[in-house]
C-alpha cells in the first residue's frame, strides 16, 4: 500500500535507532515524509539520519534521548516545539520486554520497563495527540504484541504492559477517530530484531519457526494505520493464533505460552 498521503508532512518516531523503529523510519521517508527520530543512541540515529536524507530526499531531525528518564516526554515536546515542528504522524515504538520468571527479574528494571512500555507513550499520546485533536487530523501507531491477547509465564508483567496498550489503543481509536485522528495498535508476534537478546532470552524452535522480518512488520502497520483500523496482527500465524484464543478454555493459555517461550 502507498503511504502517499504523509508526503511532506512529519513523523515522529521514538525507538528509532535500531529494528522495528528504524523500519518505520525507511517507510515512511520511502512516502516522503519528513522525520523526527529520538532514541538513546545518537551515533546510531546521525547514521539512519544520513541514509534517509542522501536515498529520499526529506529532512530528517534527531534526538538522542532517553525517553525512560523523569520528564524525557515533556522535554521532548518541548524541543520539538522549540525547533518549530508539527508531528501529524506519532510512532510510539520504544520500549523493551523482560524474560524471566517474575522474582528472579529486578524490580528496578520492571519499573523501568513499565515506564517506557506504558506511561511514556500515555505522555506522548497526550501531548502530540492532544495537538492533533485540536487540529482536526492526525495519526498514532501504538506497539503492543500478541502477547497482550493471552497470559504469557516468564513475559508476565511485559505481556500485561502490552495488554494495557492495546485495550487503551482501541479505545482512544473510537475516541479520537470522529475528530480526524487515526489511532492503530500493531500488535506483532516472533520478529527479527535484537528484542529477545535484550530481554534475555534465547531464541527457541517454536520462535525461530514463526518468525517474521521487521520490515514486513513495519510496513502492515503503517498500512493499517493509513486505513485507520483500531488494532492489527501481521501474519497469518499469527491471526490464527490469537483466533484459537477464542475457542480453547481460557485456563490453557498460560501454559500453552509457558511452552512456546521456555528455553530448551
Amino acid at each position: 500500500m502507498s503511504f502517499g498521503l504523509w508526503k511532506s508532512r512529519t513523523a515522529l518516531v521514538t525507538g528509532a535507532s535500531s529494528g522495528l523503529g528504524a523500519d518505520f523510519a525507511r517507510h515512511l521517508a520511502a512516502a516522503g515524509a519528513n522525520l523526527i527520530l529520538v532514541a538513546r543512541r545518537g551515533d546510531a540515529l546521525e547514521a539512519l539520519r544520513r541514509e534517509l536524507a542522501d536515498r529520499c530526499g526529506v529532512a530528517v531531525d534527531v534526538v538522542a534521548m532517553d525517553l525512560g528518564a523523569p520528564g524525557a516526554p515533556e522535554a521532548l515536546h518541548a524541543e520539538v516545539r522549540r525547533r518549530g515542528r508539527q508531528v501529524d504522524v506519532l510512532v510510539n515504538n520504544a520500549g523493551f520486554g523482560l524474560f524471566g520468571e517474575y522474582l528472579a527479574i529486578d524490580a528496578g528494571r520492571e519499573r523501568a520497563m513499565m515506564e517506557l512500555d506504558v506511561l511514556v507513550p500515555m505522555a506522548l499520546t497526550r501531548r502530540f495527540g492532544g495537538e492533533m485533536v485540536a487540529r482536526g487530523q492526525g495519526w498514532i501507531l501504538q506497539i503492543s504484541s500478541i502477547g497482550a491477547y493471552q497470559p504469557t509465564p516468564l513475559y508476565a508483567t511485559y505481556s500485561a504492559a502490552k495488554a494495557f496498550v492495546l485495550s487503551w489503543g482501541e479505545a482512544l481509536n473510537y475516541e479520537w477517530r470522529p475528530k480526524g485522528v487515526a489511532v492503530t495498535v500493531l500488535a506483532p508476534g516472533v520478529t527479527a530484531t535484537a528484542f529477545r537478546e535484550v530481554a534475555g532470552q534465547r531464541t527457541t524452535l517454536y520462535q525461530r519457526l514463526v518468525e517474521m522480518d521487521a520490515p514486513t512488520v513495519t510496513r502492515i502497520g503503517l498500512a493499517a494505520l493509513a486505513r485507520g483500523k483500531p488494532s492489527v496482527l501481521p501474519g497469518l500465524v499469527n491471526k490464527l493464533t490469537v483466533f484459537s484464543y477464542r475457542i480453547v478454555p481460557r485456563t490453557w493459555l498460560a501454559p500453552i505460552a509457558h511452552w512456546t517461550m521456555k528455553n530448551g
